[in-house]
């Protein structure tokens, strides 16, 4: 049986909701991927474009602080790495934990929460990030059920 963890960002509380719920589904750990400096509300105006989340879009190099590590990697085989949404991507700060660590050989499955739009090219950007075999991955409700998960993750063969 492979061990799982769930890691995700959460910018308003919608993907850690989701997280928790496909943590206990699939008995997985849980981690935070937390920015070393937390997003404000009017880092987070999309509309602003000198917001600093707008300014961390633009620049794909771009990769923010995180304030806590995963302290055993090595133990997991399966990475659900959760996130909203952000100018048809991952957030940058996802991508500070995507290339953190060495992915060879494991499995990283992304899930993300959008108001609107859907999970995109993310599944090609975490490949070309991390190397790993990575899932299309799926776009979540806030609502979700753990049952609708439960069937999600049945289908992904884990």
């Amino acid at each position: 049986m492979s061990k799982i963890l769930v890691a995700y960002f959460s910018a308003s509380g919608v993907t850690e909701k989701v997280a928790r719920k496909l943590a206990k589904a699939e008995d997985a750990d849980l981690f935070q991927i937390c920015p070393e400096t937390p997003y404000t509300k009017a880092d987070l105006d999309w509309r602003n474009e000198q917001s600093r989340s707008s300014r961390e879009m633009q620049d794909l190099d771009c990769r923010p602080a995180v304030c806590s590590t995963v302290e055993d990697m090595a133990q997991y085989d399966v990475i659900f790495v959760g996130f909203p949404i952000w100018w048809g991507r991952e957030p940058s700060v996802v991508d500070t934990f995507l290339t953190t660590y060495d992915f060879k050989g494991k499995c990283i499955i992304p899930f993300c929460t959008a108001g609107s739009g859907d999970i995109g090219n993310t599944a090609q950007r975490i490949r070309e990030l991390t190397c790993a075999n990575v899932d299309n991955g799926k776009k979540l409700g806030a609502e979700v059920s753990e049952e609708d998960l439960k069937l999600w993750t049945a289908g992904l063969g884990l």
